[in-house]
């Protein structure tokens, strides 16, 4: 089995994707256990030779932060620390996320810069390479001071408590160690914190989210491609001088994909009865070039994030320092998440309008794209699920990063919220799905109906798609339809680099 190592090169969105993709193990290189080793060593030389307070190392923790804990005590802070902070609430977080989680969690302290004993960030990776995955729950994180009550979950299958997946089963952490004949992980100094303190819950969220939209992105112009033909729309908007005038990377890529798709045929030479196009259909460069443009303006903060030491304090052992700061704060993400929710919606919100025009009987079209309507009503009603689920997105879209509580008696006065922005973006992500497999349901049954020469992609990939789902002649369950073409979406597999 392909291994991935991590070493002090940086991690890509894409290579996290193949990890998981290909189901590879990890481990660490030896110049990054060395490292690690290091930190830990300088750690404990600091905390023997010196009685000054460092915060989370020895004191308490929040607005506990002035309280001396003594040496003696150090051990069982950290661990209080964490049962402490397993506060989680709501949902079950999905297995892919916590895996993610696991990844940066691991290249996070891969740094050197947060005091890991060795043998605790090893256990982090026997456990992802031997596929025990902490259950971790969606609510409790605020972004402040990173992203304490999911990790916290993370971390107590480390000293033997909590559950975790293991062989598609919950089993108790107690368990697993008896499995595999390993021992608690006891802490030291610093460990709990270094745990716990950190940004990965958002980051994971944010690297799944980022792979998903490029695919969403990408299946939007493929199917919205399918919706220009269907309606009788003209390729003029797509031309290379309208974009060369207003060069916007996204809107460049858009309308070159889209043309790509008809290559063979020649769509302008078709008579148009219409001087314009709707713009669901004219504007679709500008729209969904515009959420391009925001997809990879996000992944370049998520890039930077997730090869980042986002815990405190943070230890710089060349330079004997030790010093408290706020790399936790998670205000990056929310801010840059909340920007990606409005960017993807928009490409839901276009999407709906093209269904609408398709069903609505206008350019030689039957209304409802149903041959006998009247008895049947056809596609009336997948627009109005498309319609509901546009409005939810809209919902969703509200900005969390406008928001702050103050926590921790007044010592934590200003959070991120970043994980509410992620829990709700991975909400809007499941609903554009949808959406696009409502389109796609729509466009291929108009471009059927047409019963004219496409080109040789779209007959290949409708080919494709009537395997799963049938044109329609009479009034049928369309639920079953739209779960189907949901599925045919998330089964088609694409190369990541082309997205």
């Amino acid at each position: 089995m392909d291994r991935y190592i991590i070493t002090e090169e940086k991690i890509t969105i894409n290579s996290i994707f193949d990890i998981i993709d290909k189901n590879k193990k990890i481990d660490l290189s030896e110049n990054i256990k060395n490292k690690i080793s290091s930190s830990r060593d300088y750690l404990d030389k600091k905390i023997s030779n010196s009685n000054k307070l460092f915060y989370g190392i020895n004191t308490g923790f929040g607005s506990l932060c002035n309280q001396n804990i003594s040496k003696s005590k150090l051990s069982r802070l950290q661990e209080n620390l964490i049962l402490s902070h397993a506060c989680g609430t709501g949902k079950k977080t999905p297995k892919i996320i916590v895996k993610i989680m696991m990844i940066l969690k691991i290249k996070s302290l891969s740094h050197g810069n947060s005091g890991i004993k060795l043998d605790t960030i090893q256990r982090l990776v026997d456990m992802y390479n031997n596929n025990i995955i902490p259950v971790i729950y969606n609510e409790g994180s605020l972004g402040a001071s990173g992203d304490l009550v999911p990790l916290a979950h993370l971390s107590l299958p480390l000293i033997g408590l909590g559950d975790v997946y293991y062989n598609e089963s919950i089993i108790s952490s107690e368990k697993f160690l008896s499995i595999f004949d390993w021992h608690k992980i006891n802490l030291k100094s610093k460990e709990g914190l270094a745990l716990i303190n950190g940004t990965q819950f958002i980051s994971a969220f944010g690297v799944w989210i980022l792979i998903q939209s490029k695919k969403i992105s990408y299946f939007f112009d493929l199917v919205s491609s399918i919706s220009i033909d269907a309606f009788d729309c003209s390729l003029e908007p797509f031309d290379d001088d309208i974009q060369r005038i207003r060069p916007h990377n996204g809107q460049l890529l858009t309308a070159t994909r889209i043309k790509s798709f008809f290559k063979g045929i020649n769509i302008l030479k078709r008579k148009k009865n219409y001087v314009q196009d709707p713009y669901s259909f004219r504007c679709i460069p500008q729209v969904h070039g515009a959420s391009k443009d925001v997809i990879t303006h996000v992944s370049e903060i998520f890039t930077k994030e997730i090869n980042s030491v986002t815990d405190n304090p943070n230890i710089f052992v060349q330079k004997d320092k030790i010093i408290s700061g706020g790399n936790f704060h998670a205000q990056p993400l929310a801010m840059a998440l909340d920007y990606l929710s409005i960017a993807m919606h928009e490409l839901g919100n276009i999407s709906e309008r093209r269904i609408f025009q398709l069903i609505s009987g206008k350019r030689g079209l039957p209304e409802y794209l149903i041959i006998n309507s009247g008895i049947n009503s056809g596609l009336m009603i997948p627009q109005y699920t498309a319609a509901s689920l546009v409005s939810k997105n809209k919902m969703l879209c509200t900005p969390c990063s406008i928001d702050s509580i103050v926590t921790s008696n007044g010592q934590e006065d200003h959070v991120s919220m970043g994980a509410n922005s992620a829990v709700k973006l991975f909400e809007i992500i499941m609903n554009l799905e949808k959406i696009l497999s409502i389109e796609l349901l729509t466009s291929a049954q108009a471009l059927e109906i047409r019963k004219r020469k496409i080109s040789n992609f779209h007959e290949s990939f409708i080919e494709s798609y009537r395997k799963h789902c049938k044109f329609l002649d009479n009034d049928r369950k369309l639920f079953d339809d739209i779960h189907a073409s949901i599925r045919f979406y998330k089964g088609y597999q694409l190369d990541i680099n082309i997205i």
